[in-house]
């Protein structure tokens, strides 16, 4: 039965340790306990904060025989996470230890065997990992790094004490289908890790809390050009300092922004969601219920 209590949430706009999964993981924890310690109980990181994001504004380069993509991707391969393996474990224990909930964009590789990785969204406790959901459609040039998700993993998990959450990453939120498909499951909080910093973001942000009638969290990227290391395969190009100026923010069920955007800095960006809003917006407009017509409008 869902709850109707007020949840702080805490949006991380942070940069990895680029290509270190290990020092990342150790920063994720840092800022979840930064997080927990202002009272967040839910704590949203961004798109493959573990441990790169492949942008375009350098990565286009991989789908080319430049020198240097092959080491690109065997270390993005051995930076990336097994969701069974050793990191998720000290994330699961970090949020034992604080009481909170993590979602965290990750590149995911494979348990079983070196193969394909994937973008994926990951739900955390400390009762283990709740959700896991792979990125349906890689953007442009992401196809190069990473595998197309199943899509038998848009649902919605109900955290324990908390609330019912799911979401999309980045550009799947584009996809109103996939957004209709997460809404059947009616969440309260909607999770939006991303890498996109534009304005015509967080217009986006603002139409899916209306639609969905739900708080929507989104965690963007902060990534200066010297987060980079010194020995990195590809070149960086000239005159760019920074690869993500991040946009964190947190929007209510009527579309307004409550908390952000924060830009060109790493923060934290905490609101207090009252899920009652949320339960008062489909009195109104209800995607999925009274509004939903699926008798005339079903395929």
């Amino acid at each position: 039965m869902s709850t109707f209590e007020t949840v702080r949430v805490a949006a991380v706009q942070a940069t990895p340790v680029i290509l270190d999964a290990d020092a990342t993981i150790d920063k994720t924890i840092e800022l979840v306990n930064v997080a927990a310690d202002d009272g967040a109980t839910l704590v949203v990181f961004p798109e493959c904060f573990a441990s790169i994001y492949p942008s375009g504004t350098w990565a286009a380069q991989a789908a080319t025989w430049t020198p240097g993509c092959d080491e690109l991707w065997e270390r993005m391969w051995a930076s990336s996470l097994d969701v069974t393996g050793p990191l998720v474990g000290r994330l699961i224990a970090a949020c034992a230890e604080r009481s909170v909930h993590l979602a965290i964009g990750i590149n995911e590789r494979e348990d079983d065997r070196p193969g394909s990785l994937y973008n994926t969204l990951l739900v955390i406790g400390g009762e283990g990992v709740l959700h896991r959901h792979r990125k349906l459609m890689p953007t442009m040039h992401e196809r190069v790094f990473h595998g197309v998700g199943a899509g038998d993993d848009l649902g919605v998990v109900e955290l324990p004490g908390s609330a019912r959450v799911g979401g999309l990453i980045c550009w799947e939120n584009r996809m109103p289908l996939a957004r209709w498909r997460v809404y059947e499951g009616g969440p309260q909080i909607w999770l939006a890790p991303t890498a996109d910093d534009s304005d015509g973001w967080i217009a986006s942000m603002r139409h899916i809390a209306i639609e969905a009638g739900a708080f929507v969290v989104s965690a963007p990227q902060f990534i200066p050009a010297s987060a980079f290391p010194a020995d990195f395969p590809l070149a960086l190009p000239d005159g760019v300092d920074v690869f993500g100026r991040g946009g964190a923010c947190v929007v209510s069920p009527g579309g307004e922004l409550i908390a952000g955007p924060l830009y060109d800095a790493e923060g934290v960006v905490t609101a207090d969601c009252d899920l009652r809003e949320a339960l008062h917006a489909k009195r109104y407009f209800d995607v999925v219920g009274h509004y939903g017509r699926t008798d005339v409008l079903a395929p």
